[in-house]
């Protein structure tokens, strides 16, 4: 791993955890590519990317961190007097508990497909396929909120239907934002409260497997023997494109449909799946 593929993974990082596209099929598909032209094997496993993944999710965590801080706070306070005064009504409590509870189902699901997820990191044909998924099930989502006009709140089944499609997301090629929001959208929620949602469960998913991984997978010489120039460089990279992201993001889903990503998810998930057939 040089400093340019860092870069480049962290810029495509940045752009994709937020979008609808899938981030890990976006890093999958920029990792393989890059090796295919500069004549590596496409099998060789480094703990060194396994690492520069993680420290590029924890870049756009530190960007959701930022752009939701205030509503991270508002939550946290909720959540604290919720329990204490023993008030449950609040808004933004029962948005905490979604969170908790979502977090909850989204480990139990993901954590079995963890093995499968990591060998899919060496087979961008399979990965392309689910990224049509995806392109398939935004598509479906729009076609169906279009159909239903009237936009309901977030509740307790949403919440763990949402859930569910965010573990799921542990593949490459199936987005956590795009199943999450394609989900919010099926569940009759508008795009806006959708996509606050998916960004703000992202948050103890990123931040638990940002922790845990280097502390079960990697010991400190390893960790000491990387290139950290590269590391550090694709991570500052990859949180200030993912804040630039949500930003826009945001304001896009205001105002357009989530169609535009569902068929660039589909091209290039058909392409990926041509390209490295067979490889």
């Amino acid at each position: 791993m040089d400093l340019i593929q860092s870069i480049l993974m962290g810029f495509i990082q940045g752009l994709s955890e937020f979008l609808p596209i899938s981030s890990s099929a976006h890093l999958v598909f920029t990792s393989n590519f890059y090796k295919v032209f500069k004549g590596i094997e496409i099998v060789q496993e480094s703990n060194q990317e396994i690492f520069l993944d993680i420290m590029l999710h924890l870049g756009t965590l530190i960007a959701v961190l930022i752009f939701f801080r205030k509503d991270i706070m508002n939550i946290l306070r909720a959540l604290y007097l919720g329990f204490k005064n023993k008030d449950y009504n609040n808004t933004e409590f029962k948005l905490g508990l979604y969170i908790i509870l979502g977090t909850v189902i989204t480990v139990f699901i993901a954590y079995p497909l963890n093995e499968v997820a990591g060998g899919l990191v060496f087979k961008p044909a399979i990965v392309g396929i689910l990224l049509v998924f995806t392109g398939i099930l935004l598509l479906s989502s729009e076609y169906f909120a279009k159909k239903h006009q009237e936009k309901k709140e977030l509740s307790l089944k949403s919440s763990i239907f949402i859930a569910i499609a965010q573990g799921l997301a542990a593949l490459p090629g199936f987005s956590r934002s795009g199943l999450t929001i394609a989900t919010g959208l099926f569940a009759g929620m508008d795009r806006t409260k959708a996509a606050r949602y998916s960004f703000l469960l992202s948050v103890p998913i990123i931040l638990g497997a940002s922790m845990v991984y280097p502390l079960v997978k990697l010991d400190l010489h390893e960790v000491l023997a990387f290139n950290w120039t590269a590391i550090i460089a694709g991570t500052v990279v990859s949180g200030i494109v993912g804040y630039l992201c949500i930003k826009y993001f945001i304001k896009f889903v205001s105002r357009f449909s989530l169609a535009v990503f569902g068929y660039y998810c589909l091209i290039v998930g058909i392409f990926t799946f041509i390209f490295f057939l067979g490889r």
